[in-house]
Protein backbone atom coordinates (compact mmCIF):
# COMPACT_ATOMS: atom_id res chain seq x y z
CA UNK A 1 0.00 0.00 0.00
CA UNK A 2 1.49 3.25 1.10
CA UNK A 3 4.18 3.66 3.72
CA UNK A 4 3.55 7.37 4.05
CA UNK A 5 1.57 9.97 2.21
CA UNK A 6 3.29 13.02 0.95
CA UNK A 7 1.83 16.15 -0.57
CA UNK A 8 4.50 16.87 -3.10
CA UNK A 9 5.72 20.38 -3.71
CA UNK A 10 9.04 21.84 -4.61
CA UNK A 11 8.55 24.70 -2.17
CA UNK A 12 7.53 23.13 1.10
CA UNK A 13 4.07 24.33 2.17
CA UNK A 14 2.63 25.36 -1.20
CA UNK A 15 0.69 22.56 -2.92
CA UNK A 16 0.68 22.24 -6.65
CA UNK A 17 -2.15 23.98 -8.47
CA UNK A 18 -0.37 23.30 -11.72
CA UNK A 19 3.01 22.01 -12.75
CA UNK A 20 4.14 25.50 -13.68
CA UNK A 21 3.34 26.75 -10.18
CA UNK A 22 6.38 24.92 -8.84
CA UNK A 23 8.82 27.06 -10.76
CA UNK A 24 6.87 30.27 -10.22
CA UNK A 25 6.81 29.81 -6.45
CA UNK A 26 10.44 28.73 -6.06
CA UNK A 27 11.73 32.26 -5.98
CA UNK A 28 15.23 31.35 -4.81
CA UNK A 29 15.65 28.44 -7.17
CA UNK A 30 17.75 28.71 -10.31
CA UNK A 31 17.77 26.10 -13.03
CA UNK A 32 21.02 24.12 -12.74
CA UNK A 33 22.96 23.67 -15.94
CA UNK A 34 25.57 21.28 -17.24
CA UNK A 35 29.03 22.41 -18.29
CA UNK A 36 27.76 22.89 -21.86
CA UNK A 37 24.94 25.18 -20.73
CA UNK A 38 21.94 22.88 -21.03
CA UNK A 39 19.52 22.26 -18.16
CA UNK A 40 20.82 19.63 -15.76
CA UNK A 41 18.18 16.88 -15.60
CA UNK A 42 20.49 14.31 -14.07
CA UNK A 43 19.66 12.16 -11.10
CA UNK A 44 16.99 9.71 -10.00
CA UNK A 45 13.37 10.70 -10.57
CA UNK A 46 10.33 8.89 -9.22
CA UNK A 47 6.89 8.53 -10.72
CA UNK A 48 4.83 7.59 -7.66
CA UNK A 49 1.82 9.77 -8.30
CA UNK A 50 -1.71 8.64 -7.48
CA UNK A 51 -3.03 10.67 -10.42
CA UNK A 52 -4.94 8.31 -12.73
CA UNK A 53 -4.26 8.22 -16.45
CA UNK A 54 -7.90 8.97 -17.29
CA UNK A 55 -10.12 11.31 -15.26
CA UNK A 56 -12.64 9.40 -13.10
CA UNK A 57 -16.27 10.26 -13.75
CA UNK A 58 -16.74 11.54 -10.22
CA UNK A 59 -14.47 14.50 -10.99
CA UNK A 60 -16.55 15.59 -13.97
CA UNK A 61 -14.78 18.48 -15.72
CA UNK A 62 -12.65 19.34 -12.69
CA UNK A 63 -9.02 19.53 -13.77
CA UNK A 64 -7.36 19.96 -10.36
CA UNK A 65 -8.02 18.66 -6.86
CA UNK A 66 -9.23 21.13 -4.25
CA UNK A 67 -7.81 21.48 -0.75
CA UNK A 68 -10.85 19.54 0.50
CA UNK A 69 -10.10 16.74 -1.97
CA UNK A 70 -6.52 16.54 -0.76
CA UNK A 71 -7.58 16.47 2.89
CA UNK A 72 -10.07 13.68 2.15
CA UNK A 73 -7.46 11.64 0.28
CA UNK A 74 -4.96 12.05 3.10
CA UNK A 75 -7.45 10.69 5.60
CA UNK A 76 -8.68 7.82 3.44
CA UNK A 77 -5.24 6.67 2.39
CA UNK A 78 -4.03 6.75 5.98
CA UNK A 79 -6.97 4.47 6.86
CA UNK A 80 -6.11 2.12 4.00
CA UNK A 81 -2.50 2.00 5.12
CA UNK A 82 -3.47 1.23 8.69
CA UNK A 83 -5.71 -1.63 7.56
CA UNK A 84 -2.95 -3.42 5.65
CA UNK A 85 -3.87 -5.42 2.58
CA UNK A 86 -2.81 -6.27 -0.94
CA UNK A 87 -0.65 -3.86 -2.88
CA UNK A 88 -2.45 -1.26 -4.95
CA UNK A 89 -0.79 -0.64 -8.28
CA UNK A 90 -1.09 2.49 -10.43
CA UNK A 91 -4.36 4.31 -9.92
CA UNK A 92 -5.72 1.58 -7.66
CA UNK A 93 -4.81 3.79 -4.70
CA UNK A 94 -7.21 6.53 -5.81
CA UNK A 95 -9.95 4.02 -6.58
CA UNK A 96 -9.65 2.44 -3.14
CA UNK A 97 -9.70 5.85 -1.44
CA UNK A 98 -13.10 6.67 -2.92
CA UNK A 99 -14.65 3.19 -2.99
CA UNK A 100 -13.35 1.96 0.36
CA UNK A 101 -12.51 -1.38 -1.25
CA UNK A 102 -9.03 -2.77 -1.79
CA UNK A 103 -9.29 -4.93 -4.89
CA UNK A 104 -6.42 -7.19 -5.90
CA UNK A 105 -5.57 -7.19 -9.58
CA UNK A 106 -5.23 -10.97 -9.30
CA UNK A 107 -7.96 -12.17 -6.90
CA UNK A 108 -7.58 -15.84 -7.85
CA UNK A 109 -4.02 -16.20 -6.59
CA UNK A 110 -3.55 -13.12 -4.43
CA UNK A 111 -1.35 -10.12 -4.94
CA UNK A 112 1.87 -8.61 -3.77
CA UNK A 113 1.46 -7.14 -0.32
CA UNK A 114 1.88 -3.46 0.44
CA UNK A 115 5.58 -3.76 1.29
CA UNK A 116 6.37 -4.05 -2.41
CA UNK A 117 5.02 -0.59 -3.19
CA UNK A 118 6.75 2.77 -3.06
CA UNK A 119 5.43 5.72 -1.10
CA UNK A 120 2.75 7.43 -3.16
CA UNK A 121 2.40 11.12 -3.87
CA UNK A 122 -0.66 13.33 -4.25
CA UNK A 123 -0.45 15.73 -7.16
CA UNK A 124 -3.23 18.14 -8.02
CA UNK A 125 -4.21 16.95 -11.48
CA UNK A 126 -7.29 14.73 -11.72
CA UNK A 127 -5.93 12.95 -14.80
CA UNK A 128 -2.60 12.53 -16.52
CA UNK A 129 -4.28 12.98 -19.89
CA UNK A 130 -4.43 16.72 -20.61
CA UNK A 131 -5.40 16.41 -24.27
CA UNK A 132 -8.18 15.59 -25.08
CA UNK A 133 -9.34 18.13 -22.48
CA UNK A 134 -11.90 15.71 -21.04
CA UNK A 135 -9.04 13.66 -19.59
CA UNK A 136 -9.95 10.53 -21.55
CA UNK A 137 -8.17 8.57 -24.26
CA UNK A 138 -9.47 9.27 -27.76
CA UNK A 139 -11.77 6.57 -29.18
CA UNK A 140 -9.98 3.44 -30.32
CA UNK A 141 -9.95 2.51 -33.98
CA UNK A 142 -12.13 -0.31 -35.26
CA UNK A 143 -8.95 -2.19 -36.18
CA UNK A 144 -7.67 -1.91 -32.61
CA UNK A 145 -10.97 -3.12 -31.16
CA UNK A 146 -10.95 -6.09 -33.52
CA UNK A 147 -7.30 -6.91 -32.74
CA UNK A 148 -8.03 -6.83 -29.01
CA UNK A 149 -11.02 -9.13 -29.47
CA UNK A 150 -9.00 -11.60 -31.53
CA UNK A 151 -6.16 -11.63 -29.00
CA UNK A 152 -8.57 -12.30 -26.15
CA UNK A 153 -10.23 -15.12 -28.06
CA UNK A 154 -6.87 -16.61 -29.01
CA UNK A 155 -5.66 -16.64 -25.40
CA UNK A 156 -8.87 -18.26 -24.24
CA UNK A 157 -8.36 -21.12 -26.71
CA UNK A 158 -4.57 -21.19 -26.63
CA UNK A 159 -3.43 -19.83 -23.26
CA UNK A 160 -0.02 -21.51 -23.42
CA UNK A 161 0.47 -23.62 -26.54
CA UNK A 162 3.93 -22.06 -26.46
CA UNK A 163 5.67 -19.17 -24.76
CA UNK A 164 4.62 -16.92 -27.66
CA UNK A 165 1.03 -17.04 -26.40
CA UNK A 166 2.04 -15.20 -23.21
CA UNK A 167 2.37 -11.40 -22.78
CA UNK A 168 5.71 -9.71 -23.43
CA UNK A 169 6.22 -8.73 -19.80
CA UNK A 170 5.56 -12.26 -18.63
CA UNK A 171 8.22 -13.39 -21.05
CA UNK A 172 10.65 -10.77 -19.69
CA UNK A 173 11.02 -9.25 -23.14
CA UNK A 174 9.65 -5.76 -22.68
CA UNK A 175 7.50 -3.67 -20.35
CA UNK A 176 7.49 -0.84 -22.85
CA UNK A 177 9.48 2.35 -23.16
CA UNK A 178 8.65 4.77 -21.86
CA UNK A 179 7.02 2.80 -19.07
CA UNK A 180 4.83 5.20 -17.12
CA UNK A 181 3.24 2.96 -14.49
CA UNK A 182 3.48 4.45 -10.99
CA UNK A 183 4.33 3.05 -7.59
CA UNK A 184 6.20 -0.10 -8.57
CA UNK A 185 9.71 -0.01 -10.05
CA UNK A 186 8.69 3.43 -11.26
CA UNK A 187 12.04 5.19 -10.98
CA UNK A 188 14.11 6.66 -13.79
CA UNK A 189 17.72 7.76 -13.78
CA UNK A 190 18.87 10.41 -16.23
CA UNK A 191 22.51 10.78 -17.28
CA UNK A 192 23.66 13.49 -19.70
CA UNK A 193 26.69 14.08 -21.85
CA UNK A 194 27.30 16.68 -24.51
CA UNK A 195 25.97 14.43 -27.29
CA UNK A 196 23.62 11.97 -25.58
CA UNK A 197 21.05 11.61 -22.83
CA UNK A 198 20.44 8.24 -21.18
CA UNK A 199 17.00 7.46 -19.76
CA UNK A 200 17.36 4.41 -17.55
CA UNK A 201 14.16 2.76 -16.33
CA UNK A 202 14.27 0.72 -13.15
CA UNK A 203 11.57 -1.59 -14.51
CA UNK A 204 13.36 -4.27 -16.52
CA UNK A 205 16.50 -2.08 -16.44
CA UNK A 206 15.80 -0.69 -19.91
CA UNK A 207 18.20 2.05 -20.99
CA UNK A 208 17.46 4.36 -23.90
CA UNK A 209 20.54 6.13 -25.23
CA UNK A 210 19.23 9.20 -27.03
CA UNK A 211 21.48 11.25 -29.34
CA UNK A 212 20.92 15.00 -28.89
CA UNK A 213 23.07 16.09 -31.83
CA UNK A 214 21.79 16.32 -35.42
CA UNK A 215 21.39 12.75 -36.55
CA UNK A 216 18.68 11.19 -38.72
CA UNK A 217 16.49 8.38 -37.49
CA UNK A 218 17.47 4.83 -38.35
CA UNK A 219 16.46 3.51 -41.75
CA UNK A 220 12.73 2.82 -41.98
CA UNK A 221 13.50 -0.87 -42.49
CA UNK A 222 14.99 -1.10 -38.98
CA UNK A 223 12.29 -1.77 -36.37
CA UNK A 224 13.03 -1.93 -32.64
CA UNK A 225 11.24 -3.03 -29.46
CA UNK A 226 11.50 0.46 -27.96
CA UNK A 227 11.78 2.39 -31.18
CA UNK A 228 14.53 4.71 -32.38
CA UNK A 229 14.86 7.93 -30.36
CA UNK A 230 16.35 11.29 -31.31
CA UNK A 231 16.49 14.33 -29.04
CA UNK A 232 17.08 18.06 -29.15
CA UNK A 233 16.76 21.10 -26.89
CA UNK A 234 13.81 23.43 -27.34
CA UNK A 235 14.90 26.24 -25.06
CA UNK A 236 15.17 24.60 -21.63
CA UNK A 237 13.02 21.61 -22.61
CA UNK A 238 14.48 18.32 -23.78
CA UNK A 239 12.38 16.97 -26.65
CA UNK A 240 12.64 13.31 -27.66
CA UNK A 241 10.98 11.86 -30.74
CA UNK A 242 10.74 8.08 -31.09
CA UNK A 243 9.84 6.22 -34.28
CA UNK A 244 10.65 2.85 -35.90
CA UNK A 245 8.63 0.70 -33.50
CA UNK A 246 8.46 -3.02 -34.16
CA UNK A 247 5.05 -4.59 -34.72
CA UNK A 248 6.07 -7.18 -32.12
CA UNK A 249 6.38 -4.50 -29.43
CA UNK A 250 2.62 -4.03 -29.10
CA UNK A 251 -0.46 -6.14 -29.64
CA UNK A 252 -2.31 -3.37 -31.48
CA UNK A 253 -2.36 -2.94 -35.25
CA UNK A 254 0.00 -0.79 -37.32
CA UNK A 255 2.43 -0.18 -34.49
CA UNK A 256 5.12 0.66 -37.04
CA UNK A 257 3.26 3.90 -37.76
CA UNK A 258 3.41 5.05 -34.13
CA UNK A 259 5.39 8.15 -33.21
CA UNK A 260 5.91 9.32 -29.63
CA UNK A 261 7.16 12.73 -28.51
CA UNK A 262 8.39 13.34 -24.95
CA UNK A 263 9.12 16.75 -23.39
CA UNK A 264 11.15 16.95 -20.18
CA UNK A 265 11.37 20.28 -18.36
CA UNK A 266 12.84 20.85 -14.93
CA UNK A 267 10.40 23.19 -13.16
CA UNK A 268 11.79 23.19 -9.63
CA UNK A 269 14.59 21.83 -7.44
CA UNK A 270 12.69 18.58 -6.96
CA UNK A 271 10.25 18.57 -9.86
CA UNK A 272 10.51 17.44 -13.47
CA UNK A 273 7.54 18.06 -15.75
CA UNK A 274 7.12 15.19 -18.17
CA UNK A 275 4.84 15.39 -21.19
CA UNK A 276 4.18 12.46 -23.48
CA UNK A 277 2.31 12.80 -26.77
CA UNK A 278 1.50 9.66 -28.72
CA UNK A 279 0.53 9.59 -32.38
CA UNK A 280 -0.70 6.02 -32.77
CA UNK A 281 -3.06 5.85 -35.77
CA UNK A 282 -3.40 2.08 -35.53
CA UNK A 283 -4.83 2.21 -32.01
CA UNK A 284 -6.45 5.63 -31.52
CA UNK A 285 -8.45 7.91 -33.78
CA UNK A 286 -6.46 10.94 -32.60
CA UNK A 287 -3.29 11.81 -30.73
CA UNK A 288 -3.30 12.21 -26.94
CA UNK A 289 -1.01 13.87 -24.39
CA UNK A 290 -0.21 12.83 -20.83
CA UNK A 291 1.46 15.08 -18.26
CA UNK A 292 3.14 13.76 -15.11
CA UNK A 293 5.22 15.38 -12.40
CA UNK A 294 8.34 13.36 -11.62
CA UNK A 295 9.78 13.99 -8.15
CA UNK A 296 13.50 14.08 -7.34
CA UNK A 297 14.50 11.09 -5.30
CA UNK A 298 17.48 10.40 -3.03
CA UNK A 299 16.95 6.69 -3.61
CA UNK A 300 19.02 4.46 -5.82
CA UNK A 301 17.96 2.53 -8.88
CA UNK A 302 17.81 -1.17 -8.04
CA UNK A 303 18.28 -4.16 -10.30
CA UNK A 304 15.11 -5.62 -11.71
CA UNK A 305 15.60 -9.38 -12.09
CA UNK A 306 13.09 -11.10 -14.37
CA UNK A 307 14.61 -14.14 -16.06
CA UNK A 308 16.71 -15.09 -13.04
CA UNK A 309 14.80 -17.85 -11.27
CA UNK A 310 11.85 -17.36 -13.63
CA UNK A 311 10.12 -20.68 -13.01
CA UNK A 312 6.75 -19.11 -13.79
CA UNK A 313 6.96 -19.71 -17.53
CA UNK A 314 8.01 -23.34 -17.06
CA UNK A 315 5.07 -23.93 -14.74
CA UNK A 316 2.60 -22.18 -17.05
CA UNK A 317 3.62 -24.31 -20.03
CA UNK A 318 3.83 -27.58 -18.11
CA UNK A 319 0.50 -26.83 -16.43
CA UNK A 320 -1.21 -26.38 -19.78
CA UNK A 321 0.34 -29.64 -21.04
CA UNK A 322 -1.19 -31.39 -18.04
CA UNK A 323 -4.51 -29.73 -18.77
CA UNK A 324 -4.37 -30.97 -22.37
CA UNK A 325 -3.62 -34.53 -21.23
CA UNK A 326 -6.62 -34.54 -18.91
CA UNK A 327 -8.90 -33.26 -21.65
CA UNK A 328 -7.55 -35.86 -24.11
CA UNK A 329 -8.25 -38.62 -21.57
CA UNK A 330 -11.79 -37.37 -21.10
CA UNK A 331 -11.21 -36.12 -17.58
CA UNK A 332 -12.26 -32.85 -16.08
CA UNK A 333 -10.06 -29.82 -16.52
CA UNK A 334 -8.79 -28.30 -13.26
CA UNK A 335 -9.48 -24.61 -12.83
Amino acid sequence: MIKALRICSSIGLVLLLSFQAVAQSSEDWQLPRTIDGHPDLQGVWENNTITPVERPELFGDKEFLTDEDVEFLQQRIAEIEAAGADALFGEGVLQAAFSGEIVSYDPSTGNYDSQWMAERTIHRRTSQIVDPPNGQYPPRTEAAIQASRELREHRELHPADSWTDRPLGERCLSFGAPRLGSGYNSYWQIVQSEETVVLYQEMAHDARIVPIVPKPHADDKIKLWHGDSRGWWDGDTLVIETTNYSEKSHSGPNTEAKRNVERLTRVGPDALQYQFTSYDPGTYTAAYTREILFDKSPDKIYEYACHEGNYGMTNILSGHRAQERLEAEGGSTPR
